[in-house]
């Protein structure tokens, strides 16, 4: 196989969105870096919901942004509290995958902490091939071209040889 045509995972955001500031969020981003071992980013809020009372620029949600071994370990880590089972409707067209786990104490060797309570998050795998470069770097910036961007095929097969995930 040509190496230029390996797919790997380029990054995995993992997000906890709360709704609200304070405490709760403050437990959010504690659960978030006893599972990542990384400090957690705040999000803000882009517009004001008067009926859930958020206003704008509120802080709502954390994220963590995964790269390179930290990203295969966390995704493994969750994959195994979804059962590794995956819908194929999850897949997008540019071959990433989202999926969202209920609680956090589904995920093994995670405990209940009463001081932390439980929470839901959402995971975003995000796929590429070696050459993807061209897109970021500074100078002579270009489009991946078609033939050389991730299918979802591609990322479905990739789940299935590295991660064991059962695609329903």
């Amino acid at each position: 196989m040509n190496p230029m045509e390996e797919v790997k995972i380029a990054k995995a955001t993992i997000n906890i969105g709360v709704g609200e500031g304070g405490e709760k969020l403050a437990k959010a981003e504690k659960l978030l870096t006893n599972i990542t071992n990384q400090k957690p980013v705040r999000t803000y809020s882009k517009v004001t919901n008067p009926e859930f009372g958020i206003r704008r620029g509120q802080p709502i949600a954390c994220k963590v942004t995964l790269r390179h071994e930290k990203a295969v370990k966390a995704v493994k880590l969750i994959l195994d509290g979804v059962g590794n089972r995956l819908k194929s409707s999850q897949f997008d067209s540019q071959g990433n995958v989202s999926f969202g786990i209920e609680e956090h104490i589904e995920i093994p060797g995670m405990r209940y902490d009463p001081d932390i309570g439980i929470f839901g998050m959402n995971v975003s795998v995000t796929f590429e091939k070696p050459g993807y470069r061209i897109k970021r770097r500074k100078i002579q910036r270009k489009n991946v071209p078609t033939k050389h961007q991730v299918a979802s095929e591609e990322t479905i097969q990739f789940m299935q040889d590295k991660f064991q995930v059962e695609i329903e």
